[in-house]
């Protein structure tokens, strides 16, 4: 029996671990975490919000912020600890001692300073901090990306972080260091902006993210080894998956599980409140590593009004479906009696277009204002029935954004063509056009390229750097020759969602007069996805693959932008002095680099 098929049957629900003992200093997942306001109010205020008269249906979420000249700065300390978000105990990276990490807030147009500390020890090792899907306009160097924006962050060093707070809506951040942040380091950041869809309570960040009990550099040695044999190696299952960082696990259930370790049943759920009659607005964010979400909420449907950063035309839906890295923003109607507790749920999908899972099913507990809190729902909570494909977002004629961009002509079409592959040495690698990016983390392409070296001789051709030139708009059709489905990141942009499915595409576009843009499209196993940008921000972006375990293999590209502009991109000397000391450090430390680096 498994762990969900026990709490489905429960009668009442108590926590056996305390919050600090499964999540360290967060509060993520409890009645004390609180709820976020629709603005903050320490801004100048012009029309009654921080971002003026600004709103969804006339600008750009990407291009349209207004500079509000306030700076919100947050510190971040990053080090070693021991939390049991399951009931397992295991040692993980934490940032300031919480599991997820703080989260991140901020008005549209506001600048975000963040300086990140490594305090890990135990073993020493580098880190990077990313903040996805911010486009970092002028200021890539502040991306977080090793190898390509900066160099790590060295033990005992720190950087500084400084971007503006655009677009608006919800994401996360997260390591880009190898697969770093599979032990925890990542967090939430909600970025305040026009209102699209009447709410009255905004929930905040629900986080969605599939769990492994062993350590990532751990993971890492099997899916980048040579032991092809041994499939749960190369292609690892998931432990668990988690809600805001909680969920319960079988301790000692032998049924799939290799866990080995001090292990407490019963840990503790996540657990929302409702109130009846209102609006209550939820962030959904697939802050995971390799897992494909399918969200619902038992005897609700949700209206979706945002993917990823773009406000969309609401619609309504029973499940939401989220890739690794993909975010929706959904507005539920609290239609219970005060008395009501449901189930709210993620089932991590399964098949040969996904990765395995060894327990799929998250599970926490929605209350209404007037329940007992220390029940379980029982069977009045009805679960959703999913009719959705399996690794496919809801369909691009459904997802229509609010502010329309017409798709541009072009002539500038990459293909790019994905596959999976044994190298010369016997590894598994992920290609593009044949190719495994490998980071060179002591030469970040970035600062090459500002230098005005943005030509890389056949020794460097691991980069994987696609030169776009001084293109205005540009194509990239990607071709996925395997049967896993990819969830598929820009940094840098919104992309247009030309087209996705199945085969090869035969050129017709949907929706041309507005369609989708996101950050995170799945492009499903054995199909295709076409992608379009505008190239209005000089850079070197990365553009992969967003399995941690494939990013890992190498399935990632860089799209060097307008590369003559670069030159003019203001880089402080910090970037330089952080990779003086990183080679400093690296210098003095056979660093074992085995997979891609980012």
């Amino acid at each position: 029996m498994t762990v969900a098929t026990v709490l489905l049957k429960a009668t009442s629900l108590v926590s056996s671990l305390s919050q600090l003992r499964t999540n360290g200093g967060s509060n993520f997942g409890t009645f004390a975490a609180p709820t976020l306001p629709q603005f903050l109010d320490n801004n100048p205020i012009i029309n009654g919000y921080p971002w003026g008269a600004k709103d969804a249906s006339n600008s750009d979420p990407y291009t349209g912020a207004a500079d509000t000249g306030v700076t919100r700065s947050y510190d971040f300390t990053i080090a070693r600890g021991t939390v049991s978000p399951d009931g397992y105990q295991k040692n993980m990276l934490l940032i300031n001692g919480q599991y997820p990490g703080p989260l991140i807030e901020a008005n549209w147009g506001d600048t975000i300073q963040v300086t990140v500390k490594n305090n890990i020890s135990g073993p020493a090792e580098g880190t990077a901090m990313h903040w996805h899907g911010i486009n970092q306009q002028n200021t890539e160097w502040a991306d977080g990306v090793p190898g390509v924006s900066m160099c790590p962050i060295p033990p005992g060093g720190s950087f500084t972080h400084t971007f503006k707070a655009t677009p608006y809506g919800s994401t996360w951040y997260h390591s880009h260091y190898s697969g770093q942040y599979a032990d925890g380091l990542w967090g939430p950041l909600v970025i305040h902006g026009p209102s699209t869809y009447p709410y009255d309570i905004d929930l905040g960040p629900v986080t969605l993210n599939d769990y492994y009990h062993k350590e990532y550099f751990t993971i890492l040695e099997g899916v980048m080894g040579t032991d092809l044999s041994d499939e749960s190696l190369v292609r690892p299952a998931s432990d668990n998956n988690l809600i805001n960082g909680k969920m319960n696990f079988a301790c000692g259930n032998s049924t799939g599980n290799s866990t080995v370790g001090t292990c407490v049943n019963n840990a503790g759920l996540s657990k929302f409140s409702f109130t009846s009659g209102k609006k209550h607005r939820l962030r959904l964010i697939n802050t995971g590593i390799a897992a494909i979400q399918k969200f619902s909420i038992d005897n609700h449907n949700m209206t979706v009004i945002a993917n990823d950063f773009i406000p969309l035309v609401p619609y309504e839906t029973a499940i939401v479906t989220l890739g690794v890295g993909q975010r929706a923003d959904v507005v539920v109607e609290a239609t219970g009696d005060p008395t009501d507790i449901v189930w709210m749920r993620s089932h991590i999908t399964s098949g040969a277009c996904t990765e395995p899972a060894n327990q799929p099913d998250a599970l926490a507990v929605i209350y209404y204002e007037n329940a007992n809190k220390t029940s379980a729902p029982g069977n009045a909570s009805i679960a959703q029935i999913d009719t959705t494909p399996a690794c496919l977002n809801d369909p691009l004629s459904e997802t229509v954004p609010m502010y329309p961009i017409a798709a541009a002509g072009t002539n500038t079409t990459v293909t790019m063509n994905v596959a999976v592959a044994i190298n010369s040495t016997g590894h598994i690698v992920w290609t593009i056009n044949d190719s495994a990016f490998e980071a060179d983390l002591n030469n970040p392409i970035l600062l090459l390229a500002k230098s005005g070296n943005t030509s890389y001789p056949a020794m460097d051709s691991d980069w994987n750097v696609y030169n776009m030139g001084t293109n205005q708009t540009v194509r990239v059709v990607v071709n996925n020759m395997s049967p896993t489905s990819h969830p598929w990141h820009l940094h840098g942009h919104e992309m247009q969602v030309l087209s996705v499915g199945l085969g090869t595409w035969d050129g017709a576009i949907t929706n041309p007069s507005n369609p989708q843009r996101r950050d995170v499209q799945i492009v499903p196993g054995s199909g295709y996805a076409v992608f379009q940008w505008q190239q209005d921000n000089p850079g070197v972006w990365p553009f992969h693959c967003h399995i941690a375990w494939h990013l890992s293999g190498g399935l990632y590209a860089n799209i060097m932008e307008r590369p003559a502009d670069i030159k003019n991109v203001l880089i402080p000397s910090t970037s330089y002095q952080n990779c003086r000391d990183w080679a400093d450090y690296s210098g003095g430390n056979l660093l074992p680099q085995i997979d891609s680096g980012v």
